[in-house]
């Protein structure tokens, strides 16, 4: 009997020492637990913050990628405007070969980028521009190149202005230099230059080429045509002038030929003065410019 109640007791105290034990730990485990919250809130924190430098680094790769693409395109223009120069100095020079070289060159094949048939199509509009006084047929051919051309850029940019209104100017010349093709060249031009100055009633090129079309080829009687033609000379040189100084477009062509054109009317209206001034400006702009040479040596021999 004594053992037994000796083995009860000794149960009961390491009943009572396992209790303690267990009520410590649960204590300890449950002490242990307390930093959980802050510990919760830190995470939140770090979480926050890793979103805000997330969002930072995003914004960064933003800018960074819109730099980038202005640095391309500003590269780009530069490269179509020294194009565009040779091409202009081909024309005021006159030098067939150049500019034949330069259209063969930058003729669009399929994929090519908008402004490289966009320029091709320049170079063969200066091209039948010089080659209607001496070769019709090379003319012609020029003006359906241009026409070509720019349709391959008219399909991946429907609204161009710029297109548009030298396509109109090239179907113009086809309708001159081929006249059984006149009825469907020509008001198929009159659509594509009315189309491009709805789109920029100010586009100083598209108001240039229309008022040469009405110039060259007259769709009402030849003295109405003439006015609107240097009005629309008048216009486009307004909106050269206009344009901020420096400023660089893709393209930028005109303001000699608009002078030029302008004193073609002082000269219809007998004011040479007038005249002479517009076609100081042009050889201002471009000092090789033959035409206006020859319209100033045609003042001064009176």
């Amino acid at each position: 009997r004594d053992r037994e109640a000796n083995a009860t007791r000794n149960t009961q105290r390491r009943a009572e020492v396992i209790g303690v034990h267990t009520r410590e730990r649960a204590f300890v485990l449950a002490g242990s637990a307390e930093p959980s919250i802050p510990l919760a809130l830190g995470t939140d924190r770090t979480r926050e913050d890793d979103g805000m430098n997330t969002g930072r680094r995003a914004q960064l790769v933003c800018l960074a990628g819109l730099f980038a693409t202005a640095t391309l395109r500003a590269a780009n223009d530069e490269h179509w405007l020294d194009v565009e120069g040779q091409i202009q100095y081909g024309y005021y020079t006159e030098d067939l070969r150049a500019l034949t070289n330069l259209a063969l060159r930058l003729d669009s094949k399929e994929g090519a980028q908008p402004l490289q048939g966009y320029y091709a199509a320049l170079a063969y509009y200066r091209l039948a521009l010089i080659g209607v006084a001496h070769d019709k047929e090379g003319a012609a051919s020029a003006a359906e190149h241009c026409i070509t051309s720019l349709d391959q850029s008219l399909q991946v940019r429907a609204d161009w202005a710029e297109a548009l209104a030298l396509a109109g100017a090239c179907q113009g010349l086809v309708a001159e230099l081929k006249p059984l093709r006149a009825p469907l060249a020509g008001p198929r031009s009159r659509a594509q230059l009315t189309h491009a100055l709805e789109l920029e009633p100010h586009n100083p090129r598209a108001l240039l080429l229309d008022g040469w079309l009405d110039l060259e080829r007259p769709a009402k009687g030849a003295a109405a045509a003439k006015a609107r033609a240097c009005g629309e000379f008048a216009a486009a040189i307004a909106a050269f002038e206009a344009a901020r100084p420096g400023e660089e477009h893709v393209p930028e062509w005109g303001p000699a030929e608009g002078y030029a054109y302008q004193a073609r009317c002082d000269l219809e209206h007998g004011d040479a003065a007038s005249a002479r001034d517009a076609l100081e400006r042009a050889l201002l702009i471009a000092p090789d410019y033959q035409l206006a040479r020859r319209l100033i040596a045609r003042i001064t021999a009176g």
